[in-house]
């Protein structure tokens, strides 16, 4: 069976939105796969989703789980950029067989009990373990870049140090 083309993996709270239309576009994919089980049913995210992507781009909105179920059936002509809303979502992911080595750790908002990390990255005990089981477990790597091209001149934070 051939591995699914997987260009970049995001963990992004927002999800898709409008600075996910530029890494759309720099990564020049043809499939985006929002996996997450809420907007898997909520037909009005969806909608404000597809307003930032370009028509020519495939949108499948899925559950954790369901993708896990598919992504081994992907054609070899999709270019896919799988984007998840939390660490954990993104380690069900990876454990349900996505196979990824390295994952961009986009957007995660601060909140109580978290350590900001970076001005996009606030961690908390949870997003933490869920990003250690990853990289010790499953060998996953991660980049904190802003754009997909990285030059943006956003400083790289090596999240192992805060892991």
């Amino acid at each position: 069976m051939a591995v699914p083309n997987i260009v970049s993996f995001r963990i992004d709270e927002r999800l898709i939105h409008g600075q996910g239309q530029l890494w759309i576009k720099a990564l020049g994919v043809n499939t985006v796969i929002v996996a997450n089980d809420s907007a898997s049913e909520d037909t009005m995210q969806q909608t404000l989703m597809k307003t930032v992507v370009p028509k020519s781009v495939a949108m499948r909105f899925f559950s954790i789980q369901h993708t896990c179920d598919v992504i081994m059936n992907a054609s070899p002509r999709q270019t896919i950029f799988i984007v998840c809303k939390t660490p954990e979502d993104a380690r069900k992911l990876v454990a349900g067989g996505i196979p990824v080595q390295e994952i961009n750790v986009g957007n995660i908002h601060h909140g109580p009990g978290k350590e900001e990390v970076s001005k996009y990255i606030s961690l908390g005990q949870e997003d933490k373990e869920a990003l250690r089981e990853m990289r010790d477990k499953y060998g996953i790597r991660f980049n904190t870049k802003t754009t997909a091209s990285g030059d943006d001149g956003a400083i790289k934070v090596d999240l192992n140090k805060y892991l």
